[in-house]
């Protein structure tokens, strides 16, 4: 996918783990907006991404599709350095941004780390919103977050899909590992992007793409998968949060990363509604031993890398 694909004004800042994709829609039909600021380690980086992209030029909205702490990071810097700059999230979680309950907003239960910021206006499903130069459908897309929002632009048929469709999958599914129903949501979320018939998709990670038929067969392929065995799935949101966190450590010793592993709820959490007979320093070694087998990470007796 090449950059003349996408209407002028739109620009992707495709961005590595730990951070999501940054959208910036620039134009004369409504405020110059930034969807989703990344992880807070990667802050700096993003506010130098947006300065060098305006040329000056001021940005006024920052949207937040969900707030995980990859997609809402940045925002305090951001804040920061933009005086005027207002912030809209989804409804859901207003009051714990509010309150900043930082368990209610995950970060405590992941063990990760964001930076307070306020919210100036919400995210309405169903409405329309004018961003840069196109007008905008916000609908919501829960499964992977349960107060998720997607954007499509119906005339040039693209859609910021966020965590609900990547190109070779979606996000994980938070509600399962607490118990609550997701994977029905994920599958009506896929329904509803199908009926949308995006002609482009900008995900939250990994490449724009435009083979949208292909990319939902492959996660409603995935989605079966999870369903049939649910604890797959959460061994699999184990790894991917623990792979998470030395992204961002980069390095540390076996003792530090365990002591976060036993101190982290979801960790917790998950292994007593999955994995009952299993310690947690044994959950802790079969998972580090399987990241390392496949070449994620990097054992050095005593100390863990990130491979």
């Amino acid at each position: 996918m090449t950059p003349a694909t996408l209407p002028p004004g739109l620009t992707v800042f495709e961005r590595g783990w730990l951070s999501s994709n940054n959208v910036l829609l620039r134009g004369h039909a409504g405020p110059t907006t930034l969807v989703d600021s990344g992880y807070f380690s990667h802050a700096a980086q993003t506010v130098a991404l947006v300065e060098t992209a305006l040329h000056g030029e001021s940005l006024d909205l920052l949207i937040n599709t969900h707030l995980h702490s990859d997609h809402c990071g940045g925002n305090a810097a951001l804040q920061a350095r933009h005086a005027a700059l207002e912030t809209a999230i989804p409804p859901g979680e207003a009051q714990a941004v509010a309150h900043w309950d930082e368990a209610a907003l995950s970060f405590r239960g992941t063990g990760q780390h964001c930076p307070r910021f306020r919210h100036d206006r919400l995210l309405i499903p169903g409405a329309e919103m004018a961003l840069g130069g196109q007008t905008w459908q916000v609908h919501a897309a829960p499964g992977h977050d349960p107060h998720s929002v997607i954007l499509f632009e119906p005339r040039a048929k693209i859609l910021i899909s966020a965590d609900a469709l990547w190109e070779n999958g979606f996000g994980v599914v938070f509600p399962e590992l607490r118990g609550e129903p997701g994977f029905d949501d994920v599958a009506a979320t896929f329904d509803l992007i199908e009926r949308l018939a995006p002609r482009i998709v900008i995900p939250g990670h990994g490449a724009v793409f435009t083979h949208v038929t292909a990319a939902l067969r492959t996660a409603r392929r995935r989605l079966e998968g999870q369903v049939r065995a649910p604890e797959k799935h959460a061994w699999h949101a184990l790894k991917v949060l623990l792979k998470f966190k030395l992204l961002e450590l980069g390095r540390t010793d076996r003792k530090t990363l365990g002591a976060w592993f036993g101190q982290t709820p979801y960790m917790a959490l998950v292994g007593a509604r999955y994995f009952g007979a299993m310690s947690a320093p044994s959950m802790f070694r079969q998972l580090l031993d399987e990241l390392a087998f496949s070449g994620a990470i990097a054992l050095h007796q005593e100390h863990i890398a990130n491979a």
